[in-house]
């Protein structure tokens, strides 16, 4: 019986020079693989041009590279690219390039569908198919770097994990994929210009700060009210406000990096003064920003975007407090690339 071929990006730098120490190589060979794999992210093994022949058979005979392909690539009007992204196992994720005039930025997904329940999210109706390995999160990045290079003539310049998935509910992975993203051996990203969005998860987000991470930390809030944010969030009834403060102002005592708050705001459901009056003075805790975002709606008229008469009270209240904010507009609602809205129309999830 034919074992199965290992994936040789799921090996340390150490453990490919021993495997090439182990058959008779130099230690060396184990750095030239390992640059081929991360900084110029090799597809095969026949890529490796400064490798010998009987080398890359032997690597060929051992090992696979489960690279992800782009099946299929969307462009908006606005200058938006959604990928629809295949694993080595057929399952699909998507991934987007954000363009404005000054920078670009991946939007990047963690897990294929996602563990939580957010009601207003096309994603959270796909049951969560499997975590994303590093690699597999690294070459979504490496994919969309090269995207902006050939459309924007310039490399990509931030990363937003708000894609696919929650993704402090694939910790070690996103870390590990972070790590190869802003190492010199990788592609070198600073690790600030980086943006991990959790849905609130109070255990993960002190993890994150014992473990000194560098990386920006935003949080999908939505409502600062308890009763309000479970309707919107049903798997918040297990992680109560209460629990979310202590845990930000955790993080903020141990990195002195302030949150950024992504909050939508729906008619008929957080649009009331008290929804207002809540949120600054949640807000207060600890230094925040605040990115009001529009709603991209997925199907259904449960979930509408408020008038921007709310809008604009909302600016004005969090203003006059000293609270920074502003309104994000959405970005390739045309093809299903907004935020909220990633749910692999083009192509089934799974297929």
């Amino acid at each position: 019986m034919q074992t199965e071929k290992k994936d040789i990006r799921a090996l340390t730098k150490e453990q490919l020079r021993d495997f090439f120490v182990a058959n008779g190589d130099k230690a060396f060979r184990g750095n030239q693989v390992y640059e081929w794999l991360w900084s110029k992210n090799a597809h095969s093994f026949d890529d490796m041009t400064n490798v010998a022949k009987g080398t890359r058979q032997m690597l060929e005979d051992n090992f696979v590279i489960n690279h992800i392909h782009v099946d299929q690539m969307q462009q908006s009007s606005d200058g938006t690219v959604k990928n629809a992204v295949r694993l080595h196992d057929g399952l699909v994720v998507e991934s987007v390039l954000i363009p404005t005039e000054t920078r670009t930025t991946a939007c990047v997904s963690s897990q294929v569908g996602c563990s939580l329940d957010c009601n207003f999210c096309a994603t959270a109706r796909l049951k969560r198919m499997r975590n994303l390995n590093p690699d597999e999160i690294f070459d979504q990045v490496a994919a969309i770097d090269a995207e902006s290079r050939f459309y924007h003539n310039r490399p990509l310049s931030n990363i937003v994990f708000m894609g696919m998935g929650e993704p402090l509910m694939n910790y070690n992975n996103v870390i590990k994929a972070i790590d190869k993203i802003t190492s010199p051996e990788g592609l070198g990203m600073s690790p600030k210009r980086i943006t991990v969005s959790t849905s609130g998860l109070p255990k993960m987000i002190k993890k994150l700060a014992d473990d000194d991470v560098r990386f920006k930390l935003a949080v999908s809030l939505h409502s600062a009210i308890d009763e309000v944010r479970s309707r919107i969030m049903p798997f918040s009834e297990n992680f109560p406000l209460a629990d979310l403060r202590e845990s930000l102002e955790y993080w903020y005592k141990k990195t002195k990096s302030r949150v950024t708050y992504e909050y939508v705001v729906w008619k008929g459901i957080n649009d009331r003064k008290v929804d207002i009056d809540a949120l600054v003075k949640f807000c207060k805790y600890v230094p925040c920003k605040v990115n009001l975002i529009e709603y991209n709606p997925i199907d259904d008229g449960e979930f509408q975007q408020a008038d921007p008469e709310v809008i604009d009270a909302y600016i004005k209240a969090l203003e006059r407090n000293d609270i920074v904010a502003k309104v994000r507009r959405s970005r390739g609602k045309d093809i299903d690339a907004a935020c909220g809205q990633l749910a692999n129309k083009n192509e089934a999830a799974g297929v």
